[in-house]
């Protein structure tokens, strides 16, 4: 177990650094990176701000082992089964987004897509990163259909779905529900399966 030193009166003790991070996940999950400040993280982990810097170095970089420990989660893109056809695997991609961004052991949405889409110049390495993120999804996405299309169709399909997949996580947040969400994954199917399954 990954043991990080944290010194309190008395003397020093550990704390669990995996704990640690995803606690700090949670919490960049809930608010987003801007909303989470030293105070929070310190305050939800139960360390002193220089036990923070030298257990992590920075809030940044806390944020990036929060988003890879997120990117581990059951439910990751790298994880999914295609189907036997387009449609079958865009349906268990766009089924696995609302289960995923309505999941009550969970804080709602995406941690990538919603984390940060605007910020300011203090933040845009962190912005920068998300987008690299949500770039790697796509590419994913579109490798995973290269398998029944051509590269211009997969991609496009990729997009489209990623697309999707982002509204999902944003009007999931709003409180739309489940049932809703999943409707409206049925139309986009029915679109996919006239349009893709016979290429």
């Amino acid at each position: 177990m990954d043991k990080v030193k944290r010194t309190r009166r008395g003397g020093p003790r550990t704390f669990d650094r995996n704990e640690a991070v995803a606690t700090a996940m949670r919490l960049f999950w809930r608010h987003g990176y801007e909303g989470v400040s030293i105070s929070d993280l310190t305050t939800a982990i139960g360390i002193a701000p220089p036990s923070l810097y030298a257990a992590f170095g920075s809030k940044a970089e806390l944020y990036r082992e929060a988003l890879d420990r997120y990117g581990d989660l059951p439910g990751a893109l790298n994880t999914l089964v295609p189907g036997e056809t387009p449609s079958a695997t865009a349906e268990a991609l766009l089924r696995r987004a609302i289960e995923f961004a309505t999941d009550p052991a969970g804080e709602g949405g995406c941690m990538v897509s919603v984390g940060m889409v605007q910020c300011g110049p203090d933040h845009a390495d962190i912005a920068h990163d998300l987008a690299a993120r949500r770039q790697a999804m796509f590419e994913e996405a579109a490798r995973i259909f290269s398998r029944w299309l051509d590269s211009a169709s997969s991609h496009a399909l990729a997009r489209y779905l990623l697309t999707v997949m982002q509204g999902i996580a944003v009007q999931s947040r709003d409180g739309v529900g489940k049932q809703e969400l999943q409707a409206m994954a049925d139309t986009i199917v029915d679109d996919i399966r006239r349009r893709y399954d016979g290429g």
